[in-house]
Protein backbone atom coordinates (compact mmCIF):
# COMPACT_ATOMS: atom_id res chain seq x y z
CA UNK A 1 0.00 0.00 0.00
CA UNK A 2 1.19 3.75 -0.80
CA UNK A 3 0.20 6.50 1.61
CA UNK A 4 0.60 10.10 0.37
CA UNK A 5 1.18 13.17 3.39
CA UNK A 6 0.18 16.05 2.49
CA UNK A 7 0.95 19.11 5.41
CA UNK A 8 3.69 16.55 6.70
CA UNK A 9 6.49 18.74 8.70
CA UNK A 10 9.75 17.54 8.63
CA UNK A 11 11.11 18.34 11.94
CA UNK A 12 8.59 16.23 13.89
CA UNK A 13 6.45 14.27 11.85
CA UNK A 14 8.51 12.80 9.17
CA UNK A 15 10.96 10.70 11.26
CA UNK A 16 7.62 9.12 13.19
CA UNK A 17 6.14 8.49 9.22
CA UNK A 18 9.36 6.71 8.74
CA UNK A 19 9.47 4.39 11.69
CA UNK A 20 5.99 3.39 11.26
CA UNK A 21 6.63 2.82 7.18
CA UNK A 22 9.40 0.09 8.45
CA UNK A 23 7.75 -1.02 11.33
CA UNK A 24 4.36 -1.92 9.56
CA UNK A 25 5.60 -1.63 5.71
CA UNK A 26 3.58 0.42 3.26
CA UNK A 27 4.89 2.92 0.98
CA UNK A 28 4.83 6.77 1.15
CA UNK A 29 5.79 9.65 -0.07
CA UNK A 30 5.18 13.25 0.63
CA UNK A 31 4.92 17.08 0.90
CA UNK A 32 5.04 20.08 3.26
CA UNK A 33 2.17 21.84 0.96
CA UNK A 34 -1.45 21.71 1.93
CA UNK A 35 -3.57 20.19 -0.43
CA UNK A 36 -4.98 21.87 -3.33
CA UNK A 37 -6.53 21.72 -6.73
CA UNK A 38 -3.52 22.72 -7.90
CA UNK A 39 -1.05 20.27 -6.11
CA UNK A 40 -3.57 17.27 -6.18
CA UNK A 41 -1.36 15.25 -8.75
CA UNK A 42 1.65 15.01 -6.55
CA UNK A 43 -1.49 11.86 -4.90
CA UNK A 44 -1.23 9.80 -8.09
CA UNK A 45 -0.59 6.64 -7.39
CA UNK A 46 -1.23 6.30 -3.75
CA UNK A 47 -4.53 4.82 -2.32
CA UNK A 48 -4.76 6.86 0.59
CA UNK A 49 -4.12 9.82 2.37
CA UNK A 50 -2.84 11.54 5.39
CA UNK A 51 -4.02 15.12 6.13
CA UNK A 52 -4.38 17.62 8.65
CA UNK A 53 -6.72 20.29 9.79
CA UNK A 54 -6.90 21.82 5.83
CA UNK A 55 -10.33 22.09 4.24
CA UNK A 56 -11.00 19.22 1.97
CA UNK A 57 -14.09 20.55 -0.04
CA UNK A 58 -16.08 18.16 -2.08
CA UNK A 59 -14.50 19.53 -5.57
CA UNK A 60 -11.46 18.75 -4.00
CA UNK A 61 -12.36 15.23 -2.67
CA UNK A 62 -13.78 14.58 -6.03
CA UNK A 63 -10.56 15.06 -7.46
CA UNK A 64 -8.46 12.88 -5.48
CA UNK A 65 -11.23 10.45 -5.92
CA UNK A 66 -10.41 10.56 -9.69
CA UNK A 67 -6.83 9.69 -8.76
CA UNK A 68 -7.70 6.69 -7.04
CA UNK A 69 -7.57 7.89 -3.38
CA UNK A 70 -10.05 5.75 -1.75
CA UNK A 71 -9.19 6.71 2.40
CA UNK A 72 -8.05 10.04 4.04
CA UNK A 73 -7.36 10.16 7.54
CA UNK A 74 -6.87 13.34 9.51
CA UNK A 75 -3.86 13.52 11.55
CA UNK A 76 -6.08 15.09 13.87
CA UNK A 77 -9.06 14.50 16.28
CA UNK A 78 -11.37 16.94 14.71
CA UNK A 79 -12.83 16.48 10.95
CA UNK A 80 -15.02 18.82 10.74
CA UNK A 81 -12.78 20.42 7.87
CA UNK A 82 -13.29 17.05 5.38
CA UNK A 83 -17.11 17.31 3.65
CA UNK A 84 -17.85 13.71 5.47
CA UNK A 85 -21.33 13.76 3.68
CA UNK A 86 -19.66 13.98 0.26
CA UNK A 87 -16.31 11.44 0.89
CA UNK A 88 -19.31 8.79 2.31
CA UNK A 89 -21.12 9.30 -1.12
CA UNK A 90 -17.96 8.89 -2.88
CA UNK A 91 -17.36 5.47 -1.09
CA UNK A 92 -13.90 7.34 0.38
CA UNK A 93 -13.18 5.51 3.83
CA UNK A 94 -12.71 8.53 6.57
CA UNK A 95 -10.66 8.15 9.45
CA UNK A 96 -9.16 10.64 12.35
CA UNK A 97 -6.50 10.62 15.20
CA UNK A 98 -6.45 9.16 18.48
CA UNK A 99 -3.24 9.97 21.14
CA UNK A 100 -2.80 10.41 25.02
CA UNK A 101 -5.00 12.92 26.66
CA UNK A 102 -2.45 13.98 28.92
CA UNK A 103 -0.87 16.66 26.31
CA UNK A 104 -3.70 18.92 26.28
CA UNK A 105 -4.98 18.08 29.95
CA UNK A 106 -1.13 19.42 31.42
CA UNK A 107 -1.62 22.60 28.54
CA UNK A 108 -4.83 23.26 30.17
CA UNK A 109 -4.05 23.39 33.13
CA UNK A 110 -0.84 25.53 32.24
CA UNK A 111 -3.69 28.07 31.15
CA UNK A 112 -5.77 27.95 33.94
CA UNK A 113 -2.50 28.87 35.79
CA UNK A 114 -1.04 31.70 33.67
CA UNK A 115 -4.70 32.94 33.71
CA UNK A 116 -5.24 32.90 37.11
CA UNK A 117 -1.57 34.92 38.02
CA UNK A 118 -1.66 37.34 35.20
CA UNK A 119 1.37 35.54 33.64
CA UNK A 120 0.51 37.70 30.19
CA UNK A 121 0.45 41.05 32.01
CA UNK A 122 3.32 40.20 34.17
CA UNK A 123 5.88 39.31 31.62
CA UNK A 124 4.84 41.68 29.25
CA UNK A 125 5.91 44.20 31.89
CA UNK A 126 8.98 42.41 32.57
CA UNK A 127 9.89 42.62 29.30
CA UNK A 128 9.44 46.60 29.68
CA UNK A 129 11.20 46.57 32.77
CA UNK A 130 7.79 47.28 35.10
CA UNK A 131 8.84 44.98 37.82
CA UNK A 132 5.61 46.51 39.95
CA UNK A 133 2.91 44.84 41.50
CA UNK A 134 0.16 46.91 40.80
CA UNK A 135 -2.95 45.23 39.02
CA UNK A 136 -0.93 41.96 38.90
CA UNK A 137 -2.55 40.40 42.27
CA UNK A 138 -3.16 36.37 41.23
CA UNK A 139 -5.16 33.44 42.66
CA UNK A 140 -4.43 30.81 43.78
CA UNK A 141 -5.97 27.51 41.34
CA UNK A 142 -6.91 25.51 44.51
CA UNK A 143 -9.20 28.40 46.32
CA UNK A 144 -11.33 28.34 42.99
CA UNK A 145 -14.33 25.61 41.90
CA UNK A 146 -13.51 24.70 38.40
CA UNK A 147 -15.57 24.12 36.10
CA UNK A 148 -15.13 21.21 33.52
CA UNK A 149 -17.38 21.12 30.47
CA UNK A 150 -16.98 17.23 29.01
CA UNK A 151 -15.80 14.48 30.95
CA UNK A 152 -14.21 12.40 27.66
CA UNK A 153 -10.82 11.69 27.85
CA UNK A 154 -9.24 14.91 28.01
CA UNK A 155 -12.06 16.17 30.44
CA UNK A 156 -11.45 13.44 32.69
CA UNK A 157 -7.68 13.93 32.50
CA UNK A 158 -8.01 17.35 33.31
CA UNK A 159 -9.99 16.80 36.50
CA UNK A 160 -7.75 14.06 37.68
CA UNK A 161 -4.82 16.50 37.68
CA UNK A 162 -6.95 19.30 39.15
CA UNK A 163 -7.61 16.98 42.23
CA UNK A 164 -3.84 17.26 43.26
CA UNK A 165 -4.55 21.23 43.37
CA UNK A 166 -7.57 20.37 46.16
CA UNK A 167 -9.97 22.38 44.48
CA UNK A 168 -13.81 22.31 44.01
CA UNK A 169 -14.48 20.40 40.83
CA UNK A 170 -17.90 20.31 38.67
CA UNK A 171 -18.67 18.68 35.89
CA UNK A 172 -21.20 18.88 33.10
CA UNK A 173 -21.54 16.17 30.40
CA UNK A 174 -24.67 14.76 28.93
CA UNK A 175 -23.22 11.26 29.54
CA UNK A 176 -21.91 11.23 32.91
CA UNK A 177 -19.01 8.94 33.67
CA UNK A 178 -18.74 6.64 36.82
CA UNK A 179 -15.08 7.27 37.57
CA UNK A 180 -15.21 10.93 37.13
CA UNK A 181 -18.08 11.03 40.33
CA UNK A 182 -15.31 10.20 42.91
CA UNK A 183 -14.03 13.28 41.82
CA UNK A 184 -15.92 15.84 40.60
CA UNK A 185 -19.53 16.31 40.99
CA UNK A 186 -21.86 16.16 37.65
CA UNK A 187 -24.38 19.69 37.76
CA UNK A 188 -26.13 21.21 35.12
CA UNK A 189 -24.94 23.76 32.53
CA UNK A 190 -26.07 26.52 34.46
CA UNK A 191 -25.72 25.47 37.72
CA UNK A 192 -21.77 24.68 36.79
CA UNK A 193 -21.09 28.27 35.16
CA UNK A 194 -22.53 30.54 37.96
CA UNK A 195 -21.00 28.70 40.45
CA UNK A 196 -17.48 28.34 38.84
CA UNK A 197 -14.52 30.60 39.24
CA UNK A 198 -12.86 28.97 36.09
CA UNK A 199 -14.77 27.12 32.99
CA UNK A 200 -12.89 24.92 30.81
CA UNK A 201 -13.91 23.39 27.88
CA UNK A 202 -13.27 19.92 26.25
CA UNK A 203 -16.86 19.13 24.45
CA UNK A 204 -16.59 17.79 20.91
CA UNK A 205 -16.54 19.78 17.94
CA UNK A 206 -20.05 18.97 16.38
CA UNK A 207 -22.74 21.12 15.14
CA UNK A 208 -25.48 20.88 18.22
CA UNK A 209 -22.36 22.22 20.41
CA UNK A 210 -21.59 25.23 18.18
CA UNK A 211 -21.69 28.42 20.42
CA UNK A 212 -22.54 26.68 23.38
CA UNK A 213 -20.82 29.43 25.15
CA UNK A 214 -22.84 32.59 24.34
CA UNK A 215 -23.81 36.04 24.94
CA UNK A 216 -26.46 34.12 27.54
CA UNK A 217 -24.05 31.63 29.09
CA UNK A 218 -21.14 34.44 29.46
CA UNK A 219 -23.74 36.46 31.19
CA UNK A 220 -24.43 33.74 33.72
CA UNK A 221 -20.92 33.12 34.58
CA UNK A 222 -19.33 34.75 37.70
CA UNK A 223 -17.75 38.50 37.45
CA UNK A 224 -14.59 37.71 37.46
CA UNK A 225 -14.53 34.07 35.95
CA UNK A 226 -12.01 32.93 33.79
CA UNK A 227 -13.14 31.10 30.43
CA UNK A 228 -10.19 28.28 29.09
CA UNK A 229 -10.71 26.56 25.67
CA UNK A 230 -8.22 24.44 24.48
CA UNK A 231 -10.75 21.97 22.62
CA UNK A 232 -12.87 23.67 19.54
CA UNK A 233 -13.11 27.56 18.63
CA UNK A 234 -16.79 26.87 17.78
CA UNK A 235 -17.58 25.92 20.84
CA UNK A 236 -17.60 29.98 21.83
CA UNK A 237 -19.29 32.65 20.24
CA UNK A 238 -16.39 34.95 20.12
CA UNK A 239 -18.17 38.25 19.82
CA UNK A 240 -20.32 37.32 22.35
CA UNK A 241 -17.31 36.40 24.24
CA UNK A 242 -15.25 39.99 23.15
CA UNK A 243 -18.47 41.64 24.36
CA UNK A 244 -18.20 40.12 27.87
CA UNK A 245 -14.53 40.92 28.29
CA UNK A 246 -14.72 44.52 26.91
CA UNK A 247 -17.79 45.47 29.21
CA UNK A 248 -15.68 44.02 32.40
CA UNK A 249 -18.05 41.30 33.41
CA UNK A 250 -15.26 38.25 32.67
CA UNK A 251 -11.88 37.92 34.54
CA UNK A 252 -10.11 36.72 31.65
CA UNK A 253 -9.75 34.55 29.03
CA UNK A 254 -7.19 31.49 28.02
CA UNK A 255 -7.65 30.12 24.54
CA UNK A 256 -5.99 28.13 22.28
CA UNK A 257 -8.42 27.95 19.81
CA UNK A 258 -10.85 30.30 18.51
CA UNK A 259 -13.32 30.94 15.51
CA UNK A 260 -11.99 31.20 11.77
CA UNK A 261 -8.51 30.02 12.45
CA UNK A 262 -8.38 28.05 8.90
CA UNK A 263 -5.50 29.01 7.25
CA UNK A 264 -3.78 30.35 10.23
CA UNK A 265 -2.26 27.57 12.07
CA UNK A 266 0.43 25.87 11.61
CA UNK A 267 2.08 28.80 9.32
CA UNK A 268 4.13 31.35 9.56
CA UNK A 269 1.93 34.68 8.71
CA UNK A 270 4.40 37.13 10.21
CA UNK A 271 3.74 39.31 7.40
CA UNK A 272 0.53 39.05 6.24
CA UNK A 273 -2.26 41.27 7.29
CA UNK A 274 -4.50 38.65 8.58
CA UNK A 275 -8.08 38.23 8.02
CA UNK A 276 -9.37 37.46 12.08
CA UNK A 277 -10.42 40.76 13.32
CA UNK A 278 -11.72 39.13 16.50
CA UNK A 279 -8.03 37.13 17.41
CA UNK A 280 -6.73 40.78 17.22
CA UNK A 281 -8.79 42.25 19.77
CA UNK A 282 -8.57 39.50 22.03
CA UNK A 283 -4.56 38.81 21.65
CA UNK A 284 -5.05 43.04 22.54
CA UNK A 285 -6.57 42.30 26.05
CA UNK A 286 -4.05 42.33 28.84
CA UNK A 287 -6.25 39.35 30.77
CA UNK A 288 -6.65 37.08 27.48
CA UNK A 289 -4.10 34.89 26.61
CA UNK A 290 -4.58 33.02 22.90
CA UNK A 291 -1.80 30.25 22.24
CA UNK A 292 -2.08 28.93 18.23
CA UNK A 293 -3.84 25.56 18.59
CA UNK A 294 -1.13 23.43 20.20
CA UNK A 295 -1.85 22.27 22.69
CA UNK A 296 -1.58 18.74 21.73
CA UNK A 297 1.81 19.30 20.53
CA UNK A 298 4.17 17.21 22.76
CA UNK A 299 6.10 14.37 20.83
CA UNK A 300 3.86 11.85 22.17
CA UNK A 301 0.94 12.99 20.73
CA UNK A 302 2.51 13.33 17.56
CA UNK A 303 4.04 10.37 17.49
CA UNK A 304 0.44 8.36 17.83
CA UNK A 305 -1.53 11.00 15.57
CA UNK A 306 1.01 9.68 12.89
CA UNK A 307 0.81 6.62 14.07
CA UNK A 308 -2.64 6.02 14.42
CA UNK A 309 -3.65 7.24 10.78
CA UNK A 310 -1.06 4.84 9.52
CA UNK A 311 -3.40 1.92 11.17
CA UNK A 312 -6.43 2.99 10.52
CA UNK A 313 -5.24 3.56 6.47
CA UNK A 314 -3.79 0.09 6.72
CA UNK A 315 -7.11 -1.50 8.24
CA UNK A 316 -8.80 -0.07 5.58
CA UNK A 317 -6.98 -1.22 2.61
CA UNK A 318 -7.28 -4.91 4.14
CA UNK A 319 -11.13 -4.13 4.33
CA UNK A 320 -10.81 -4.16 8.18
CA UNK A 321 -12.43 -2.14 10.95
CA UNK A 322 -10.71 0.20 13.10
CA UNK A 323 -12.15 2.55 16.01
CA UNK A 324 -10.10 5.37 14.64
CA UNK A 325 -12.95 5.83 11.48
CA UNK A 326 -15.29 8.73 11.78
CA UNK A 327 -18.77 6.91 11.92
Amino acid sequence: MKIFAFALRPFDELPYLKTASQELGFEFDWTAEYPTPENAELAAGAEALTIITNPMTADLLDRYHELGIRAIATRSIGYDHIDVAHARALGMRLAHAAYPPEGVADYTIMLMLMALRRAKLVFSHAGVQNFGLKGKLGRSLGSCTVGVVGTGAIGSRVIHELAGFGCRILAYDPYPRDDVRATAEYVSLEELLASSDVVTLHAPGLPENRHMIGAEELAAMKPNAVLVNAARGMLVDTDALVDALEQGRLGGAALDTIEHEAGLYYLDRSLDVLPNRERAVLMAMPNVIVSPHMAFYTAEDVEQMVRTNVEALLAFSRGESTPYEVR
